[in-house]
């Protein structure tokens, strides 16, 4: 979402927002509550009380949503429970499920944790089939919270739609095109374009400056573009055979090799030093990332980024959530309700005006703050077209129950190969051993 929001270890913290004509304005994480998820409850007087608990920032509250349903329902008071790193809210809801104690009313679940969900906890959780139309999301995106007979766990909040942001100054400096149509030219081939990009880039490249920042972020994009990455249908991991992990691997190993990469894991202060002091040439670029790069490159680089469209023919999709019913709810009606209208076309508008996270449900796609939206940052970048573009050629992808670890350990020994020069036999050893043993 948005900033940043997935299980591969990435805080969320702020995004900036672009739409018709407004001004965006970053608006930083300021924390996260203190007390316990609970069940909400009702007074005497009818009086109502919903808990939402969830991770990192969904934007309800800058969006000023949970204020306005308040509005249309004065009974009913919606209360967040925000927890800053998702690696740390989904242990607690698995505890928290395997007591029946201490759930919210609506529980925020990571695409990376919801095929876990599905498989395993399902019976837990309302099913909102008769109460959304799954048909309203991006093809893919219910059918990732939809158990074998068909239950819906959770509703659809944000994705990642995959692009590319560049600089522009770094381009120019490099003797490289800097109009998007002609950088998207460049690398339409897909992943491999992209690399001979960065050996153009690294012939005439500033000095001190690298082609891109993670060779880990790279692999993610290039698996994340395939239908098949680290499972089979069957709920096999594949990871050692699958060709998009291959694929992945092999050129983050080529662009280590060649020095393309500063090797920089992401959201680290490394990373956003050097993405303060224009250091980095590419980043791989879901969504939310515009707000991470805006946030830490600062105003001192402001127009000096753009935005075009992703190396490759199919798109990638990296990040995105879900709003799901515990049973054990006080108030399972409401909470239902309260879902339905926060992931409503309308509401998911409002908080990609807030903070940058784009909509799951199509019916945004045509709203003005969704259609028209642009980042000043990024030379105006025309956001709403590119991510809406790229979010109709996804794939629908098959997700296993450790998507999540496979992808944090592979993306661990890739910085490995970048920043201990750790050769990638032993780095590929060194990450099936650790996987096998997380996984089973």
């Amino acid at each position: 979402m948005r900033i940043t929001r997935t299980v591969a270890g990435r805080r969320r913290r702020a995004a900036l927002v672009a739409t018709t004509g407004l001004t965006a304005t970053a608006l930083l994480l300021t924390g996260c509550s203190d007390s316990d998820s609970s069940s909400g409850s009702s007074d005497a007087n009818g009086k109502i009380t919903l808990t939402v608990a969830d991770f990192g920032q969904f934007g309800y509250k800058e969006s000023g949503l949970f204020a306005k349903y308040h509005e249309l329902h004065p009974n009913i008071t919606v209360k967040e429970d925000a927890t800053a790193d998702e690696k740390v809210y989904y242990p607690k809801l698995l505890q928290q499920l395997n007591s029946g104690s201490g759930l919210a009313d609506v529980q925020g679940i990571e695409v990376g944790r919801i095929k876990e969900i599905v498989d395993t906890k399902a019976d837990q959780f309302a099913d909102l089939s008769k109460v959304i139309n799954v048909d309203d999301w991006v093809s893919w995106k219910e059918k990732q919270a939809t158990t074998p007979d068909g239950k819906v766990i959770g509703a659809g909040t944000d994705i990642g739609p995959m692009s590319l942001c560049y600089n522009t100054e770094l381009f120019k400096k490099a003797g490289l095109p800097t109009d998007r149509e002609e950088v998207a030219a460049k690398v339409a081939g897909g992943w491999e374009d992209y690399l001979k990009l960065g050996e153009e880039y690294k012939q005439k490249a500033p000095a001190g400056t690298y082609f891109m920042d993670s060779a880990s972020a790279m692999f993610n994009a290039v698996v994340s573009s395939n239908a098949q990455q680290y499972y089979d249908a069957s709920g096999k991991a594949i990871y050692k055979d699958s060709p998009s992990v291959k694929q992945g691997w092999n050129l983050a190993a080529e662009a280590a090799d060649k020095k393309l990469t500063q090797g920089l894991a992401q959201f680290n202060d490394p990373w956003t030093a050097a993405l303060r002091k224009g250091t980095i040439a590419t980043v791989a670029c879901p969504a939310w990332m515009a707000g991470q790069i805006s946030i830490n490159a600062g105003d001192a680089n402001k127009g000096k980024w753009n935005i075009t469209t992703a190396p490759g023919s199919t798109a990638a999709n990296w990040g995105g959530s879900f709003l799901g019913v515990p049973k054990s709810g006080k108030n399972v009606d409401e909470a239902t309700k309260l879902v339905k209208w926060l992931t409503a076309p309308e509401q998911q508008a409002a908080v990609f005006k807030a903070i940058g996270s784009f909509p799951s449900n199509k019916g945004a796609y045509e709203l003005p703050d969704v259609k028209n939206a642009k980042l000043p940052y990024f030379n105006d970048a025309p956001i709403g077209q590119i991510y809406a573009d790229e979010a109709k050629s996804i794939p629908e992808t098959v997700l296993g129950p450790k998507d999540g670890i496979i992808k944090d350990t592979i993306s661990t020994q890739i910085n490995n190969m970048e920043q201990r020069g750790t050769s990638p036999d032993d780095a590929w050893k060194a990450a099936t051993e650790s996987i096998d043993k997380a996984i089973g």
